[in-house]
């Protein structure tokens, strides 16, 4: 009997998926457990399992488009069987209730969103011919290209040139893996310079004026509407206050450096340092390792630091659990791993969820100091500038050091002011002196 394959639920904070490709095609056999398709949810790119055997007789999603969950997206049943009865529940369904479960992403071949993912490298202006008419099938003979809103993404920030590619998905579409072996440096790229902004044909008369920017809208991805809706309950209900402290890094950079000096492997970061002495310090202040629950404080044992990594798509913190437990080198390898799946969208929902504790560095683009939000419900998040050499007086004399400022945004329901200058006090003078990181051990 045929049945319907519907949109899985494959993370905890998933409402709604995005196709992104197809393993199996119309007519193709599949057994219980085996890989169907991959989904992109707001985090990663997860494989969904059939969970009939038969035959794949109705695509009813494609490539790039998005649905709730529990929508249905294909047909499992045995070969020539009749699917109509199946396919007219769908159709009436949405007849009955269009706004029940509405679509944040319209199909892309409803509009003839390929060419505006070309106008990505060219400069906006008049057509120079007329458009030929959209078409919604899968595959076209009229010259154009089909590219998922993902793939077109992709090449549009990596300077890729969407003619030079072959697509290898259904009727030639170029998908993300398109993509990603053009990224790899086999296939041209696009001059980045003409897409800052489009000359004008002739200058300007006097008394004109430029009209208004031509623009172009894109599909927000499964992870970004996920962030702004993550971002709305924590700046507004979540009561923020933030501390500022600066500190000496002459010695963190001291001990980073004869680290990888004795154990040339181990390619520890500062930020790497960072994680730990914030860890040691989490221990010491178990008020700043906790979260607001309702009617509850949770206090945590260890200090699972969340890390913020960002994508193609947004940013994400992969955890580095019980980081007080782990030394630098073992740190500084899992937070490695974690980043290079975080940005192939691979990783598990339990490796990005759960956090006890947050760090966001943007200490390697030049950034001397910021805030940053609070990820609910964790009690605090440290925002890391730049260590850069400054004049200080050190010693009784100006000399010049290397300096860093970090900000820690706190949670007012959690963590006092009193209590998180203790932290930040600790933070700071374990940073200054790491010997006490190995005297508590």
């Amino acid at each position: 009997m045929a049945t319907q394959v519907v949109m899985p639920k494959l993370s905890p904070t998933m409402e709604e998926g995005q196709l992104s490709r197809w393993l199996k095609k119309e007519g193709d056999k599949v057994s219980m457990g085996e890989p169907l398709a991959e989904i992109d949810t707001d985090k990663a790119t997860m494989e969904m399992q059939s969970l009939a055997n038969g035959v794949l007789l109705k695509i009813l999603v494609n490539e790039g488009d998005s649905a709730p969950l529990g929508d249905p997206i294909a047909i499992v049943g045995a070969e020539g069987e009749d699917i109509s009865e199946l396919l007219g529940a769908k159709k009436s369904a949405k007849e009955e209730a269009p706004a029940a479960k509405p679509k944040t992403e319209e199909a892309e071949e409803k509009e003839p969103e390929p060419k505006k993912a070309e106008a990505t490298s060219k400069p906006s202006g008049p057509p120079k011919e007329e458009e030929p008419k959209p078409v919604t099938t899968p595959s076209r003979d009229d010259g154009r290209q089909l590219i998922s809103p993902i793939a077109a993404r992709m090449a549009a920030e990596a300077g890729i040139n969407l003619k030079s590619l072959q697509g290898s998905g259904p009727g030639g579409r170029i998908v993300k893996r398109d993509v990603e072996e053009a990224v790899s440096g086999k296939v041209e790229r696009i001059p980045t310079a003409p897409r800052l902004r489009a000359v004008p044909a002739r200058p300007l008369e006097k008394g004109e004026v430029y009209p208004p920017s031509a623009y172009r809208d894109e599909p927000a991805s499964e992870m970004r509407r996920t962030i702004a809706k993550r971002l709305v309950t924590s700046l507004g209900p979540v009561p923020h206050f933030f501390l500022t402290t600066e500190i000496d890094m002459e010695r963190a950079a001291d001990l980073r450096g004869a680290i990888n000096e004795l154990y040339p492997d181990a390619k520890i970061s500062i930020n790497d340092v960072i994680i730990k002495v914030a860890a040691a310090a989490l221990i010491q202040h178990p008020q700043v390792n906790a979260s607001f629950q309702d009617k509850n404080i949770r206090y945590y044992e260890h200090a699972d630091i969340g890390v913020a990594v960002a994508t193609e798509n947004g940013l994400i913190t992969p955890v580095v659990r019980s980081a007080d437990l782990k030394s630098m080198p073992e740190i500084g390898a899992e937070v490695r791993e974690l980043a290079e799946r975080a940005r192939a969208r691979k990783l598990k929902p339990e490796e990005y969820m759960g956090a006890t504790f947050s760090i966001s560095n943007l200490g390697m683009f030049g950034i001397d100091e910021f805030t940053a939000v609070i990820n609910p419900p964790e009690g605090a998040i440290l925002a890391i500038g730049s260590a850069a050499p400054k004049p200080v007086v050190h010693d009784g004399q100006i000399v010049i050091r290397q300096t860093m400022r970090v900000t820690m945004s706190c949670d007012h329901r959690v963590v006092d002011g009193a209590i998180g200058a203790k932290f930040l006090q600790t933070f700071k003078q374990i940073m200054e002196n790491p010997l006490y990181l190995f005297l508590s051990q």
